[in-house]
């Protein structure tokens, strides 16, 4: 496969290591002067920014959190005044107030880099139809995957969300190659194009699925439902949006665009910085941002990092897939819980139900109760009770096995659990109304 910046994506470690010490060193002094947060804690330390002479450093700086962005709601975190910001782009709010950040003209053309490189790793170039099926306005998804698609030379058809039999409409007429939206809603797509007849009329070759946690299962599931390849893409609002990380024809893991971004892997408990290959927290400082840069910043996903060179010829660490965040972590009757869990134990069950679920936490008399709702698929739904309780019943048994609890689990008619055209909503937990 091709590479959009083969010097970069392949640069020796050490090279690459100096390049982010360089980097850092500069990002440190610009937000010290100009961030007056950042200075702060620096003081609280006893740090100064003469202090900071590499990555070899970097375990000293302080670190941010989503909470800082909300208390400095709007624009008090940027580094460079309004006049220089061409963008902002900001999180839904749903829970809490909206966390804004901003970007320059550089950060833009970085950003498009990224995704760039990840259209390249795949095979995208500019003979393809790029359908990007994520939202696009303050959500970060449909202009990112939009910046990188045209870059490339790709050609872009911006559906943006919702709108599902338009989608496949156009889809199909439009002779659309690659698919970027959500897994959930890749996945309902894959359903009506089915029920539509439609498959065998796509073009399609890839999807570039991200802005959810999704598991290998989820992965084959639609790959077979689109017949195409499924790809991961990785990317937050706080630090870039998708592209901050990929995955190459090899998917073995999302490399980190280490150019622009430091990753590191920490104990979520104690914040203590994690020997190579261990699975904690991941936390990333931007090193080229200008308008909005973070150090240090908790994401709470909860992944580990792989820095031996890829069969593809990148040099850049992969990132596994995250097996969940630590703030999306449930606590049932003292037992940690991931919403990927369940769903990985529902699609190696397959038969007889669909990938849609919805987890529901309660507390009563004290204890907590714990139901997970699983759609039957159309043959198990024309099927007699005896089967769906014995169904009902293998669910339940490899959920304890799996997470060592047990669960209600209940099967719901086809298309009873609410559809998502754009982050599906798998968890209600009763004890937070």
């Amino acid at each position: 496969m091709a590479m959009w910046q083969q010097e970069i994506e392949t640069m020796p470690r050490e090279e690459l290591e100096k390049l982010q010490s360089e980097r850092l060193v500069w990002q440190v002094n610009r937000m010290y002067e100009r961030v007056e947060l950042f200075r702060k804690r620096m003081d609280e330390l006893g740090l100064k920014p003469s202090d900071i002479h590499g990555i070899e450093d970097l375990h000293k700086l302080p670190f941010s959190y989503k909470q800082d962005l909300r208390d400095y709601y709007p624009y008090g975190l940027f580094a460079e005044p309004m006049e220089n910001i061409v963008r902002v782009h900001a999180s839904s709010g749903t829970t809490g107030k909206k966390i804004v950040v901003g970007y320059t003209r550089n950060d833009l053309d970085a950003w498009d880099d990224g995704v760039a490189r990840m259209m390249y790793a795949i095979g995208l170039d500019n003979k393809d139809f790029v359908q990007v099926s994520y939202g696009y306005g303050l959500f970060t998804g449909g202009l990112g995957a939009h910046g990188g698609a045209t870059k490339i030379g790709a050609t872009v058809i911006p559906t943006s969300s919702g709108n599902t039999a338009n989608q496949i409409q156009t889809m199909v007429d439009f002779g659309s190659t690659c698919l970027c939206c959500t897994p959930s809603y890749a996945m309902y797509l894959g359903e009506a194009i089915e029920e539509a007849g439609l498959t065998d009329q796509l073009s399609l070759k890839a999807g570039i699925f991200g802005a959810e946690p999704w598991t290998e299962e989820m992965r084959h599931a639609i790959e077979e439902k689109l017949r195409i390849k499924a790809y991961d893409i990785y990317g937050l609002s706080e630090i870039m949006g998708p592209g901050v990380s990929y995955e190459c024809e090899h998917q073995c893991g999302m490399h980190v665009c280490e150019d622009m971004f430091i990753p590191e892997i920490i104990d979520p408990d104690t914040g203590e910085v994690l020997p190579k290959g261990s699975k904690g927290e991941l936390v990333f400082t931007t090193i080229t941002k200008e308008g909005f840069p973070l150090i240090r910043y908790r994401t709470r996903d909860i992944c580990s990092l792989n820095y031996e060179k890829c069969a593809c010829g990148r040099t850049h660490v992969r990132m596994n897939k995250p097996t969940g965040r630590s703030d999306d972590m449930l606590i049932i009757r003292g037992v940690n819980v991931f919403p990927s869990q369940v769903e990985e134990v529902l699609l190696k069950v397959g038969s007889g139900i669909t990938p849609n679920y919805q987890i529901i936490v309660d507390r009563v008399n004290n204890n907590d109760t714990f139901e997970v709702n699983v759609e039957m698929d159309e043959t198990m739904f024309a099927d007699d009770v005896k089967s769906i309780e014995k169904l009902e019943k293998t669910i339940t048994n490899e959920l304890r096995s799996m997470l060592g609890i047990g669960a209600k689990v209940r099967l719901v008619n086809p298309k009873s659990i609410t559809r998502s055209e754009g982050k599906a909503k798998r968890v209600i937990d009763k004890r937070k109304i």
